[in-house]
């Protein structure tokens, strides 16, 4: 991790300023001054075939050698221009090598003084602020660049593969710093070793760039039984090599890409245990599910509440021999996958209480299996999990995204080059063109989430009216309909836009058509709009209105429910009525729930609403479940 210093920060303006100019006007202005920049250094200015065609590999080394003395600020402007050329003359293979250039030339030139302040908005806006993040981060470097060495940015030039896996997975949070830190010491170390693996030291790079939260991977075990201390960047990378070349992993490192690695690097269990549990858990890959029920199930903790773990060292031999609850299943078995290079994901329900947690792996033939371990009973759709490159829960459509695995296959590499341009299109102020690029990304690949909000931005910047606005986001409605939250976000957006014009009714009518559609196919969905309405008659209406209005909840949203729409709903309402002094309501709507929700005896449903009565049975004597 990054030794920090405390000082505090100056925010310095970027060097290049791009508004109030046309993209491709600025650049070819830039291309002829850094032309003749160039030439009275005595470098050859290149010509316009060389606009037309990918870079040649010895042409970016002799870019390397001059940017290393006069700055890769100065050569910017030029590969910007190159990639604007070249997109706009319809060479797409050359506006893409070019682009990667501009970026990585970007990069390189960017000030750490004026990146810090930046990335530490960006990770206050993520909300994944945390403990373990230093309150105060120093600029250790003038530049960037000067974290990778003149051999490791010749090579990052020269390899558009690896490029393109870089800045697509290049999150705003990532502390570029200690990213291109720990990438310049890997290769390093041994050039050849790197580039075999580089999807792997990319995955290292991204994952371990920032100290881990506190309760990484999951919070119900005490920092005494497990301190969670990550291993080395270089030792990670040796030992999961070691374990490809040993022939111990069930996923060659190779056939991987970085999006997947991360959830393989992000391993918590030592070394050693990952050692233990290869020796000790003989399941092949099309097996992996069974390691959640090899740890067996301790009812006496879940039924004396005893949701952290109480025996000791937490590690991998103890959990066997032990046993625990679903968690304790579900981090054993993550594990396990992981000493395998198997990507896995640990997915928690709600709350530090046993809400469950089961677990998901990446299969043989590259398909995530998602639901291993999981209980009909929980009724979630998904879990909670979170990504390790930025702490952030995933959201359900990028898990969708995942399994359907489509970013790999060569339109949506196409569509990702067109929503690049768009995007920097629309940064030049020029929402016209950013219009085009987009539209030409959603046509390859209707799934592009970035194309399509690069196209709204870029339509609101142009002036069009809310009607204009309002059709594309009706297509984007439409395009992601397969993606329940991200169609009920866009249609959020669509009703907000119909509101603030008077269309009321229309307004109402897609409302009503999402939520009918989410309470068969997304309850979650439709549960989160059914707690918010609920919550807001709660603070604002009559008893007798709130009543009202929770009765039909259940008789309709929470027939057949379970412990969602009982965390949701149920509680609240019922805690609201005895909180007002209404006792005898408070029992009532608790029966009414317990006759309507899918309770089975003796699950952890049955025990929470066991809890609630024998509750409420203290307040009032005279209730009776």
């Amino acid at each position: 991790m990054p030794t920090v210093r405390v000082i505090y920060l100056a925010s310095p303006e970027p060097a290049i300023r791009l508004a109030g100019m046309s993209f491709l006007r600025l650049g070819l202005g830039l291309l002829l001054l850094a032309g003749l920049r160039l030439e009275a250094e005595s470098f050859v200015p290149l010509t316009d075939a060389e606009l037309l065609q990918p870079p040649a590999a010895p042409r970016l080394a002799e870019f390397t050698r001059y940017a290393e003395q006069g700055g890769w600020d100065q050569l910017t402007p030029l590969f910007r221009a190159a990639a604007l050329k070249a997109y706009e003359s319809g060479r797409l293979p050359a506006a893409e090598r070019w682009s990667y250039v501009c970026r990585w030339s970007a990069l390189f030139a960017e000030n750490e003084a004026h990146f810090i302040p930046h990335w530490m908005k960006e990770v206050q806006a993520a909300k994944v602020v945390h403990a373990n993040l230093p309150r105060h981060y120093a600029p250790q470097k003038e530049r960037l660049g000067l974290w990778l060495s003149p051999a490791l940015k010749t090579w990052l030039l020269t390899h558009p593969d690896f490029s393109g896996e870089f800045f697509a997975l290049l999150s705003p949070v990532d502390y570029l710093p200690e990213v291109f830190h720990v990438l310049d010491g890997l290769h390093g170390r041994d050039p050849a070793r790197f580039a075999r693996y580089a999807s792997l030291a990319l995955a290292i790079a991204v994952v371990y760039d920032l100290p881990p939260p506190p309760d990484w991977p999951h919070g119900q075990v005490y920092p005494a039984a497990f301190p969670r201390h990550p291993p080395a960047a270089a030792d990670a990378f040796d030992w999961w090599i070691r374990q490809d070349q040993l022939d111990r992993t069930y996923h060659r490192l190779e056939r991987l890409g970085a999006d997947d690695l991360k959830f393989v690097v992000d391993a918590a269990a030592p070394f050693t245990e990952l050692e233990w549990s290869q020796r000790n858990v003989d399941l092949p890959l099309s097996q992996l599910d069974k390691a959640y029920t090899l740890i067996r199930y301790r009812p006496d903790r879940a039924e004396k509440e005893i949701y952290l773990w109480p025996d000791g060292p937490y590690t991998l031999s103890d959990i066997r021999r032990v046993g625990g609850i679903c968690i304790d299943q579900a981090y054993f078995a993550t594990q396990v996958g992981k000493a395998r290079a198997v990507p896995t994901l640990l997915f928690r329900g709600e709350g530090m209480d046993g809400r469950h947690a089961w677990f998901g792996y990446l299969d043989g033939n590259l398909q995530w299996q998602l639901n291993a371990g999981r209980y009909g009973e929980q009724r979630f759709v998904t879990g909670y999990v979170r990504d390790p490159q930025t702490w952030k829960e995933i959201s359900d459509h990028e898990l969708q995204f995942l399994s359907e695995r489509f970013r790999t296959l060569p339109a949506f590499h196409s569509s990702r080059i067109h929503q690049q341009f768009a995007a920097d299109y629309l940064q030049a102020k020029d929402p016209a063109a950013a219009i085009r690029a987009a539209w030409k990304a959603i046509k390859l690949e209707r799934r592009n989430l970035d194309a399509w909000n690069t196209l709204l931005d870029a339509r609101a910047a142009q002036g069009d009216t809310p009607k204009q606005i309002e059709a594309s986001l009706y297509q984007a409605i439409a395009a992601f309909g397969n993606y329940a939250d991200l169609e009920a976000a866009f249609s959020g957006r669509l009703c907000r836009s119909l509101r603030a014009r008077g269309q009321l009714s229309a307004a109402d009518f897609e409302e009503q058509r999402i939520l009918a559609k989410n309470r068969l196919a997304r309850t979650d969905l439709a549960l989160l709009q059914a707690t918010d309405s609920l919550q807001q008659t709660m603070d604002t209406r009559p008893l007798a209105e709130s009543i009202k209005a929770y009765d039909k909840l259940v008789d309709t949203q929470g027939r057949g429910a379970g412990i969602a729409f009982y965390d949701k709903i149920v509680t609240p309402f019922v805690r609201h009525m005895l909180e007002n002094q209404h006792p005898t309501e408070a029992r009532q709507a608790a029966e009414r729930a317990r006759a309507m929700l899918y309770v089975p005896p003796g699950s952890q449903l049955d025990g929470e609403f066991n809890k609630l009565f024998k509750e409420l049975k203290a307040v009032s004597p005279t209730a009776q479940r």
